[in-house]
């Protein structure tokens, strides 16, 4: 691979923004400094005082495979992803069959292996009769184990207490939990349903998957957790009221002990609010719902103020447009969101809501400390060259330009201020702004355990 030089760039790294140039050489960054002197053997790159940031990780996705390709892929939504400025995924085992030993978690990496534009990884999944393969599963295999402590498809609900108890007890990784309470969720429904009939809408959305359903379900989780001193990490923050139950402190103390409980929130939950579901609908439906406004100014603020919520990510779940369409109570729950994710969080920046060294210390840095990637979510001289190049340059979606399979965005007719000119996978740029490059270059994530 030819190296490549990228000059006059301002780089966003670990609280910093700087002015500086970065060589990549063997698909790794080999240098950064205030001026590097040009190679006759480097391609060099005129960054042009645009921001250079390390690729983000997004935690958190559902790329559909296997089983429900119809919806998304592993390559059309990776795709999406580095169009997006995402260079590293790790998807969830709600798949169709279910990730719910080490056979299916191998089968999935085999699936990805030359097909992924981006790095991946894959969660092992947990239901109330795996135990025994949670027990077996090597750390360094997935990035966790994924425990829906609310609805899911297939066999992936746990809601057996003993069960639950063990898997918090014996899990050899983090637990990454999806938290509502069924049983809180299932008589809202009936109330809903006795008082309107058939004519539920998706306003009724926060209503049904309530509040009160996702705090009674975290707090759950959190009990476990501490009971038997697991890693424990929440997806979807949705309310405001779950921030309380938070350590606010940072990932690492100053001892390098680390947090043991964590948080995650979503770029939807940021974007959008009870008030878009009149203009939406069933396109901003999703499990756990969005809710009130007062709940996404919390989860921006909780993001500005320090360590309450430690993650930033997307829950990417594509669905086609047809199933997206139908009445309320049919349509399923999920929205496409890899590609403009990164510059939807960065909208917060422009709003002065957020800092970019906060946008790429949630995105990237702690997604990477988190669950232990290898040379991944910082730019480091010696680790993987996964680059997103940023330019402050207004865009709006369209929905012709969406690269998702489902071929549809929420963010559709969203004018964003700036754009993804550029992204970078193992060294090699495989997003120039308009296009895809070459072929698909992602390789498995490694996890220091």
């Amino acid at each position: 691979m030819p190296s490549t030089l990228i000059v006059n760039a301002r780089l966003v790294n670990e609280g910093r923004e700087f002015d500086a140039d970065l060589r990549i050489e063997d698909g790794r960054i080999a240098k950064i400094d205030s001026q590097i002197a040009a190679r006759p053997e480097d391609r060099v790159i005129e960054a042009g005082g645009r921001w250079l940031l390390p690729g983000m990780i997004d935690d958190q996705v559902h790329f559909r495979e296997p089983g429900l390709t119809h919806k998304g892929d592993i390559a059309s939504e990776s795709a999406a992803a580095v169009a997006g400025g995402l260079t590293s995924f790790m998807d969830m085992p709600n798949t169709n069959p279910p990730t719910l030993d080490s056979a299916a978690l191998e089968a999935k990496y085999a699936l990805a292996k030359g097909r992924a534009w981006g790095n991946y990884g894959f969660y092992h999944g947990a239901s109330n009769d795996n135990l025994e393969a949670i027990r077996a599963l090597d750390p360094k295999a997935a990035p966790g184990i994924k425990v829906f402590m609310g609805a899911s498809t297939g066999n992936m609900l746990v809601d057996n207490p003993e069960t639950l108890d063990a898997i918090f007890r014996e899990a050899p990784t983090p637990i990454i939990t999806h938290c509502e309470d069924t049983p809180t969720i299932d008589a809202n429904l009936a109330a809903f349903q006795a008082k309107y009939g058939d004519a539920l809408t998706a306003e009724m959305h926060p209503d049904i998957r309530s509040r009160e359903a996702c705090i009674k379900s975290t707090r759950l989780a959190i009990s476990l957790a501490r009971k038997h001193g697991t890693r424990l990490h929440v997806l979807h923050i949705s309310t405001a009221d779950e921030l309380a139950l938070f350590d606010p402190g940072p990932l690492f103390q100053a001892d390098g002990r680390r947090k043991r409980i964590t948080a995650e929130t979503c770029v939807h939950f940021l974007r959008f609010d009870r008030g878009d579901y009149a203009r939406l609908g069933n396109f901003i439906k999703c499990n756990p719902a969005i809710k009130d406004a007062s709940d996404r100014e919390a989860l921006i603020k909780a993001l500005a103020e320090g360590g309450t919520i430690d993650v930033l990510a997307t829950d990417h779940a594509p669905h086609t447009l047809e199933e997206k369409m139908k009445p309320y109570a049919q349509a399923p729950s999920g929205l496409p969101l890899v590609q403009y994710a990164l510059v939807a969080a960065l909208e917060l920046v422009h709003e002065g809501k957020l800092s970019r060294a906060q946008v790429v210390k949630k995105f990237a840095h702690a997604p990477a400390q988190l669950f232990d990637v290898s040379q991944r979510g910082f730019l480091r001289e010696g680790y993987w060259a996964d680059l997103v190049l940023v330019e402050d340059e207004p865009f709006t979606v369209r929905r012709e330009d969406v690269l998702s399979k489902c071929g549809w965005s929420p963010f559709e007719g969203t004018t964003f201020r700036s754009r993804v000119a550029a992204t970078w996978v193992n060294g090699r740029m495989v997003w120039n702004g308009e296009q895809l490059l070459g072929t698909p270059n992602g390789q498995r994530l490694e996890f220091d355990r």
